[in-house]
């Protein structure tokens, strides 16, 4: 049997790095809309790729472990590619909390329990996650190690502590930064590794939801104000996730890779701090 690379929400960041890694390997794409693995899945399959499709809601365990057995009825799991997400202007409180801090404690257990030897993980998380403001050591780890089912009852994701939806994204993503080094400790007992990126503004579907929601006028002025000056391409992120997958990433295992083009370093140090 092939390996396998599952691919969860089948965007263009998740096609992008899968892209580069998935060559001879099937590539298993699953999202919570049929229609968005159906598309990738021609995509790929187009561009050479054994593919097979998907539906899976990450904020269910009984669907991610389905997902997980099917990964692993199809062959030996290598790789994981966990780009599934909701943003603050996608979705309320309790659907970011649910999906994207929860949902990725979901995925990194189901997906740390069947990663073949030799195997690695990426988790896409976000900027965000490093302009939250410092939280406790006791936090830190209540967001790394709390078992999954148990997060959402953490007292500082109570209804009274989470001020709106970008407070709720800022808790998910530095959740899931937190919760890839303290897999990745796990991780290592079957010989597999896991890793975070935080993509700043990616111009991607979603991207796009944010620059024309509420918020846009926001992010658009992180762009010009920041290092780069521009928003980031999917493939910039693809060329990251593979190096981090490869053998040439193999000494780096439970970290956190920002990559904003400067945005965070310009938030605390530069033009955006002193506007």
């Amino acid at each position: 049997m092939s390996e396998v690379v599952v691919v969860i929400g089948a965007g263009a960041i998740g096609q992008a790095i899968a892209r580069r890694v998935s060559a001879g390997k099937h590539v298993l794409l699953a999202d919570l809309r049929t229609d968005a693995a159906a598309t990738a899945a021609k995509i790929l399959d187009e561009a050479g790729f054994e593919t097979s499709m998907a539906n899976v809601d990450v904020s269910s365990r009984a669907s991610v472990e389905a997902l997980a057995r099917q990964a692993a009825e199809t062959g030996p799991v290598t790789g994981l590619i966990h780009a599934a997400g909701v943003s603050p202007s996608q979705a309320p409180i309790g659907t970011i909390l649910a999906v994207d801090l929860y949902g990725t404690a979901l995925v990194l257990e189901a997906f740390g329990a069947i990663m073949a030897p030799g195997g690695s993980g990426i988790v896409i998380a976000s900027q965000s996650g490093h302009r939250l403001p410092a939280l406790t050591a006791e936090q830190n780890r209540a967001l790394a190690t709390t078992p999954a089912d148990e997060l959402l009852t953490l007292p500082l994701l109570a209804p009274e502590a989470v001020h709106d939806t970008l407070h709720a994204y800022q808790l998910s993503k530095r959740g899931n930064a937190l919760r890839v080094a303290a897999e990745a400790v796990l991780w290592a007992k079957r010989g597999a590794r896991v890793n975070c990126i935080s993509p700043g503004i990616i111009i991607t579907p979603l991207a796009k939801d944010e620059l024309n929601g509420p918020r846009g006028e926001g992010y658009r002025r992180m762009l010009s104000l920041s290092p780069a000056g521009r928003a980031g391409t999917p493939d910039e992120v693809g060329a990251l996730g593979a190096f981090l997958m490869s053998r040439e990433g193999a000494f780096i295992t439970g970290s956190d890779i920002l990559m904003d083009g400067g945005v965070t370093a310009s938030f605390f140090y530069g033009d955006l701090a002193n506007s």
